[in-house]
């Protein structure tokens, strides 16, 4: 009986996507570095009963590394970094032997299926998993097939099937481009790390310059902090004074204005302004104008976006949202975290799934309401030609998730739904006054259909005050009118989700 060796980028993995496989009849034991199981079972592979050994790799295997003679920093010049000096590839990390471990397991194997995630990092580890198994494996007649790649964006038993039933190979061009990458990062970051170093070594005495790092996103990242700093510190606030007024009419609320010059920053005009509006009682109607307006529903969601929202709305670090997001997606409840589409393909089954959401109480009534009345369209994102947008793949509650897991899939949840709601609309009316000379507007927004809010209700319109009815020439009583002192304000200093955002913008890792 053949054998096929599968190999996976992470344990859980493994273990899930053998389960699938197997119909939960595999055995597991332990492999020989301790990290990473075996799970075993028979089947059928291309037509023929094969024994199937499923394990794992922890990431990369190898990584990138000047030759020795290159590692001492007072023997070379940082530039010959860049050039002249050689490298090697080394494993990534020598406690888990996970060389030794892929040939131990790969030895005699007849074929191999490699299971790493579908992305560039993921194909280059295909590649190192090769480099270990292949010279060990059974010989092979000529022209035969032995290699084997699937892919697949989420651990269901449908994706994952669909995945074993449609095998391509993997691709040596992506694994290529990440060998450049490694090589880049690793030259350009130990040249410019070396010589900015010993460059400020013993120059500034407060500074700690026995290790100044350079990294090709960390550095330009760190400069956008610094940019904000220094505008933070150079900045100079100015006065400037803003005419307030506040009318009513009868027993009705009243309504606080807004100047239409918004503000100016010379007192003794903004004085004359005042004086020149005092004069008058009446506020007079000048026109009433009402538009419809819509408020668009999300795009679908990438992984910027969910590391944003983790930052900013829910209070988690990038580091622990993509940590939660990695284990929602090896236990199924979450399609691949790590894609920078938000546009589903025309054949995603939207309606599917929406479905599996119909019966969780926390939004079943919105999503039985959106099957009734047909889903909407999403909206048209960017097709990055990785993976499908982050979507929920099966109902969770939160007693089977707990804590912040729970927090990242209700919001990954919530976001898909609102993807495929309809737009909120709401009525604005703008109501201009004179007040004397001056032009004054007072505006409120009334929701028609809450559409996509209604499940994403922290986005929604703000209820207001509501406006009486009011004509042109219809006047107001003026209850008080001021000039209001203020300063410019410094911007304040970047949010994580700031920053998430700007590194997007300029294309940074």
């Amino acid at each position: 009986m053949k054998t096929v060796l599968m190999v996976a980028e992470k344990p859980s993995l493994a273990q899930s996507i053998a389960k699938i496989l197997s119909k939960g009849s595999a055995s597991s034991r332990k492999g020989l570095n301790g990290a990473c199981s075996v799970h075993e079972y028979t089947g059928s592979f291309m037509g023929q009963s094969v024994r199937f050994k499923m394990t794992s790799v922890c990431g990369h295997v190898m990584s990138l590394d000047f030759i020795g003679k290159y590692n001492n920093w007072d023997k070379v010049d940082p530039a010959e970094l860049f050039s002249k000096a050689p490298t090697e590839k080394k494993e990534a990390n020598p406690k888990l032997s996970m060389v030794k471990f892929l040939q131990v397991e790969g030895r005699g194997c007849d074929y191999v299926v490699l299971w790493l995630d579908c992305d560039k990092e993921g194909e280059n580890i295909c590649f190192e998993v090769l480099d270990a198994v292949l010279p060990v494996m059974n010989r092979t007649h000529a022209g035969e097939r032995t290699v084997y790649r699937a892919k697949f964006s989420s651990i269901t038993d449908t994706d994952i099937m669909n995945a074993m039933n449609s095998l391509g190979e993997p691709n040596k061009n992506e694994a290529l481009s990440v060998d450049a990458r490694q090589e880049l990062d690793l030259r350009i970051g130990c040249a410019f790390t070396r010589f900015q170093t010993k460059y400020f070594q013993g120059k500034y005495g407060n500074l700690d310059s026995s290790l100044i790092s350079f990294g090709p996103c960390q550095t330009p990242t760190l400069g956008f902090c610094v940019e904000r700093h220094d505008k933070i510190q150079s900045f100079k606030p100015e006065p400037f004074w803003v005419l307030q007024v506040k009318v009513s009419r009868g027993q009705e609320h009243p309504l606080t204005l807004d100047w239409d010059r918004v503000r100016v920053f010379d007192r003794e005009i903004a004085q004359m302004f005042l004086n020149l509006t005092k004069t008058s009682r009446e506020a007079k109607v000048e026109s009433v104008s009402k538009k419809e307006k819509a408020k668009q529903r999300p795009q679908a969601l990438n992984t910027v976006e969910m590391l944003r929202v983790g930052s900013s709305a829910l209070g988690m670090g990038p580091q622990h949202t993509m940590q939660i997001a990695e284990r929602l997606y090896t236990q199924g409840y979450i399609s691949y975290p790590r894609t920078e589409t938000t546009h589903y393909p025309e054949n995603f089954d939207l309606r599917g799934t929406l479905r599996q959401q119909a019966n969780n109480p926390f939004w079943c009534d919105t999503v039985k309401a959106l099957l009734a009345e047909n889903i909407n369209r999403p909206r048209k994102g960017t097709d990055a030609g990785d993976h499908p947008p982050i979507t929920p793949l099966r109902s969770a509650s939160e007693a089977e998730l707990g804590g912040d897991a729970w927090r990242l899939y209700e919001y990954i949840t919530r976001h898909f739904i609102a993807t495929i709601s309809y737009d909120c609309k709401y009525l604005q009316t703008s109501i201009s006054f004179s007040v004397g000379c001056e032009r004054f507007t007072s505006t409120c927004k009334e929701v028609i259909s809450p559409g996509f809010t209604e499940i994403m209700p922290w986005l929604g319109i703000p209820k207001e005050e509501s406006f009486q009815p009011c004509e042109r020439g219809d006047k107001f009583t003026v209850d008080e009118i001021k000039l209001q002192e203020k300063q410019t304000c410094p911007p304040d200093y970047l949010t994580e989700a700031e920053l998430i955002s700007l590194m997007e913008k300029h294309g940074i890792g």
